[in-house]
């Protein structure tokens, strides 16, 4: 059989067409739509680093169904790392705890624990701390008002305004030792 390029081409087009190379030919009335159709999206703050990239989350039926940048947040304009572009997997994970885990002291094991509980627990330990080391006055008789026993590392994905009421919170418990990750 004597084929010219201009034929092998002519049939490499004509089989790729017809299916031939194991592509299979779907009509564009049976192919799926796309999955962020009848989603509802929402603007957010990627929870990593301290840079501050504008995420959209498109949810439906309140389960997260994709996240992608946000190519109108003046930070990132839609780009993302690899971290920020794998955030999808926070919300979609069969390993993702779900429940607070707790372990007494000197015990081996993790037991799952209620929500409820472990928040009192946690506020019972500050209260407990705070009032085992709380210091009204200094070496010197001058008024402190504070507690040298706890410290708190904060997260780079607070926004200003929750920086500010957390570190009220913070001054309020009488906390010296506070540090923050946003550094950017």
């Amino acid at each position: 059989m004597d084929v010219t390029r201009r034929g092998f081409l002519k049939i490499s087009g004509a089989t790729a067409l017809a299916g031939g190379l194991g592509v299979p030919f779907i009509p564009e009335a049976q192919a799926q739509p796309p999955k962020i159709v009848y989603t509802q999206e929402t603007t957010t703050i990627c929870p990593y680093c301290a840079v501050g990239c504008g995420i959209i989350v498109q949810t439906r039926d309140g389960k997260v169904v994709n996240t992608e940048g946000d190519p109108d947040h003046p930070v990132n304009r839609g780009s993302l790392c690899p971290k920020g572009g794998s955030l999808y997997q926070l919300s979609d994970n069969a390993n993702r705890l779900t429940k607070p885990l707790y372990r007494a002291p000197y015990a081996r094991e993790w037991k799952e624990v209620s929500w409820g509980w472990a928040l009192d627990k946690i506020a019972e330990n500050i209260k407990m701390t705070r009032d085992a080391s709380f210091m009204q006055k200094n070496e010197k008789g001058e008024t402190v008002n504070r507690t040298e026993a706890m410290a708190s590392v904060g997260s780079a994905a607070l926004d200003n305004e929750e920086c500010y009421l957390y570190q009220k919170f913070l001054r309020a418990l009488g906390l010296v030792y506070i540090e923050h990750q946003a550094r950017i």
